[in-house]
C-alpha cells in the first residue's frame, strides 16, 4: 500500500522545520503539521523578539542529559557555522550580544520566514492547526488519525517540544507518544527558570525587587557568573536561570554577590584605614547601597567599622561572598524557557535520532532529554537534531 507521505513530522517549531527542510531536499514527500494556529511561537518570542538563534561557543559541555555524550554526533554534523551560513544566505543581519550569543538585528520573525521559505522550496506540505487523535503502526509505517483525516507515512518524527510556556501551546504529547511505543522518559521538570523562596528570604527579595548585580551562583560543582535579579518572589537573571537547570529540590545554592572581591580582606583593610566608616557604607563600595543595607540589617550590624570584631566581619563577608540559601521551588513551566528531561537518550540512536526498538519513529529537539544552557544552545540542539533526523527519515 502506498503511503500518503514518506514522512510526517508532528511539531512545526525549530527542530521540526529543520527536519522537514532536510527531508524535503532529499526528495521525500513531507507533511509537517502543528496543533497550534501560530507555528514557531517559541522562535518568535525568544531573545526578546530577536531570537538568540545559536551560540558560537556551542560544545557538548553546554548541555545536560543523563547521557552527556549523546548530543556530540549531531552537534558535530550540523554546527553553529552551518546555521549562520543559512542566515547569511537569506540576508538576515545579526550581531553577537555577549558570550557568543547571536541575535537578529531586526526580528525573530525573519528566522521563521527563512525556515518557511526553505521548507516551501524543499516541497514540504505544511498544515496547521491539525490535531492528531491517534497513531497506530501499520505495515511499513504509521497511520495517523487527524483532524484532516487518516494519513499514513513510512517515517514519523516527533518534534513537539517540552512543557515550558504552556500559554503558547506546550503539551505532553511527545512524551505520550514515546510511552505509547514503550520508550522510557526521564521525568520532565522546568529548566532555565526563576527560583522562588518563602518567609523572611522572600520578604528580603521583595524589598530588593528590580535590583540586579553581577554574581556567581553555584550548586555542587556547577557554577555560573552572570547577572542576578531580585524579584517579588525570589531570584532571576541569567546566573539563576542557568543554575536552575542543575538545582535539586530541597538543596541550597551558594551565591557570591561580589565575585572578584575578597570581602573579608576588603573590610579588614577599611577597618584599618577608615575605622569611623560605617559598615553599611563600607559594603556599599562593593554592593548596591540597598543590598549592602539589607546584609547589615539581616545580621544586626551597624555603626563604625572600629566597633565590629573581626569575627563579625567574617560573618558579614561570608554573607556576601558565600550567601547560602535554599529555594522552595521554581516559577514552574509558566516562565521556564525549556524543559529538562524527556525521551531517554538510551532509547534513541545518536547517529539518526531514531528509536532503537521502533523502526521509523524519530524524536528531535526539546522533547529529547538534552537541555542546553541559556544563550542559544537549545536552538542549536533543535537545528542539529532536526538536521540529522532529516538525513534518515
Amino acid at each position: 500500500m502506498a503511503h500518503s507521505f514518506d514522512v510526517i513530522i508532528i511539531g512545526a517549531g525549530a527542530a521540526g522545520l529543520m527536519c522537514a527542510i532536510e527531508a524535503g531536499k532529499r526528495g521525500r514527500k513531507v507533511w509537517l503539521i502543528d496543533h497550534s494556529t501560530k507555528i514557531a511561537e517559541k522562535i518568535r518570542i525568544s531573545g526578546g523578539g530577536r531570537c538568540n538563534f545559536t551560540n558560537l561557543h556551542t560544545q557538548p559541555q553546554c548541555y545536560l542529559s543523563q547521557n552527556p555524550h549523546f548530543c556530540k554526533s549531531a552537534l558535530r554534523r550540523y554546527t553553529p557555522l552551518d546555521f549562520i551560513a543559512l542566515v547569511r544566505r537569506h540576508g538576515i543581519a545579526f550581531h553577537e550580544k555577549k558570550l557568543g550569543q547571536l541575535f537578529c538585528d531586526d526580528s525573530a520573525k525573519q528566522i521563521i520566514a527563512m525556515l518557511l521559505t526553505e521548507a516551501q522550496d524543499a516541497g514540504v506540505k505544511l498544515a496547521n492547526p491539525v490535531q492528531v487523535h491517534a497513531i497506530e503502526t501499520i505495515a511499513g509505517g504509521y497511520q495517523l488519525n487527524t483532524s484532516q483525516g487518516e494519513q499514513t507515512c513510512a517515517s514519523l518524527v516527533i518534534a513537539t517540544g517540552g512543557l515550558s510556556i504552556p500559554k503558547i501551546g506546550a503539551t505532553p504529547f511527545g512524551y505520550q507518544v514515546a510511552k505509547q511505543f514503550g520508550l522510557n522518559i526521564i521525568p520532565p521538570r522546568p529548566a532555565l527558570v526563576p527560583l522562588v523562596f518563602d518567609g523572611a528570604l522572600r520578604e528580603r527579595c521583595q524589598a530588593l525587587s528590580g535590583l540586579s548585580v553581577e554574581a556567581e551562583v553555584r550548586f555542587g560543582k556547577q557554577g555560573f557568573a552572570e547577572g542576578l535579579l531580585f524579584t517579588h518572589r525570589g531570584l532571576s537573571g541569567p546566573s539563576i536561570l542557568q543554575i536552575s537547570s542543575y538545582w535539586e529540590e530541597g538543596e541550597p545554592i551558594v551565591i557570591n554577590l561580589a565575585p572578584g572581591t575578597d570581602v573579608l580582606a576588603f573590610l579588614k583593610a577599611q577597618k584599618q584605614s577608615q575605622p569611623k566608616l560605617h559598615i553599611s557604607n563600607a559594603l556599599a563600595e562593593i554592593l548596591p547601597r540597598r543590598l549592602a543595607q539589607t546584609v547589615c540589617d539581616e545580621h544586626n550590624d551597624s555603626g563604625p567599622l572600629a566597633n565590629l570584631s573581626d569575627a563579625r566581619l567574617v560573618v558579614l563577608a561570608s554573607a556576601v561572598n558565600a550567601w547560602q540559601i535554599k529555594p522552595v521551588g521554581s516559577e514552574g513551566y509558566r516562565t521556564a524557557e525549556v524543559t529538562r528531561g524527556g525521551v531517554d537518550t538510551r532509547e534513541l540512536s545518536s547517529q539518526t535520532m531514531a528509536a532503537n526498538k521502533q523502526p521509523g519513529l524519530f524524536f528531535i529537539g526539546e522533547v529529547v532529554d538534552v537541555t542546553g544552557h541559556l544563550g542559544g544552545f537549545n536552538f542549536q540542539w533543535a537545528w542539529s537534531s532536526g538536521y540529522v533526523a532529516g538525513q534518515y527519515v
